[in-house]
């Protein structure tokens, strides 16, 4: 009971390389999932047949979006 004011203990102290885990997490998060949306944009043209890979871009350019919203969002919270 005398001692309420603990100094926190190694476990509990944030760890210096926690941002950079989160940084780089979030570096291959929008690489993935760029990828992917591009990946099924390119199927879905090929399953249409189109001459203008149209749902590639878009997809695209919709997964840049979200992940540009995301990091915003987890660079607001910091």
């Amino acid at each position: 009971m005398a001692s309420e004011h603990q100094e926190p203990s190694q476990d509990q102290k944030p760890k210096p390389y926690n941002s950079y885990l989160k940084y780089s997490s979030l570096a291959v998060q929008l690489a993935v999932t760029i990828g992917l949306f591009a990946w099924l944009g390119y199927k879905i043209d090929e399953w249409l047949n189109l001459k203008y890979p149209i749902f590639l871009i878009v997809f695209v350019f919709v997964a840049f979006a979200g992940m540009m919203y995301q990091l915003y969002k987890s660079i607001d919270k910091s």
